[in-house]
């Protein structure tokens, strides 16, 4: 339905819960490395993330090879702090994909500035910085979820 883009995630806890996210709501998840964590079978298990392997899961060497690999440029979403267009404001679409960046530095400053009609932000009152990525992920892809929900009852 959806895609999930993490780029270069740093905290395993908010990949594990984004992927349970994307396991019950039909979402491929695409990790780019490089990742701050392990994620191979020993690993995963130990985690005890018994769902992982319902994941429909694709890794990324780095960005350049996912940008090379996937045609539809103009459907990708960028979630930032550094816009003032608010996720709801956009039209999303099934097949979709939703772009996060890392806990600790975000999207690549490079790809916002090349994209700034395809960024959208979670408002948020000046108290807080940001959000915490699972959390940010989960309100933006039930908002596309919303949006296209008679295609979602479906899969239900």
């Amino acid at each position: 339905m959806f895609n999930i883009v993490l780029v270069n995630p740093q905290i395993p806890n908010n990949t594990g819960a984004i992927g349970r996210l994307c396991v019950n709501t039909g979402a491929t998840l695409h990790l780019i490395k490089p990742l701050g964590f392990d994620i191979s079978e020993k690993a995963v298990r130990r985690a005890g993330l018994d769902y992982w392997h319902k994941l429909d899961l694709k890794v990324w060497e780095n960005i350049e090879d996912f940008f090379d690999a996937v045609e539809q440029k103009n459907r990708f979403f960028y979630a930032t702090t550094k816009t003032q267009q608010p996720y709801f404001e956009h039209s999303f679409e099934e097949g979709d994909y939703l772009f996060f960046g890392s806990e600790t530095a975000g999207i690549p400053a490079y790809i916002l500035e090349k994209n700034p009609e395809q960024c959208m932000t979670i408002p948020m009152t000046k108290e807080g910085r940001s959000l915490n990525l699972a959390i940010s992920t989960g309100i933006i892809l039930y908002e596309a979820i919303k949006q296209n929900f008679t295609n979602y009852k479906e899969m239900m």
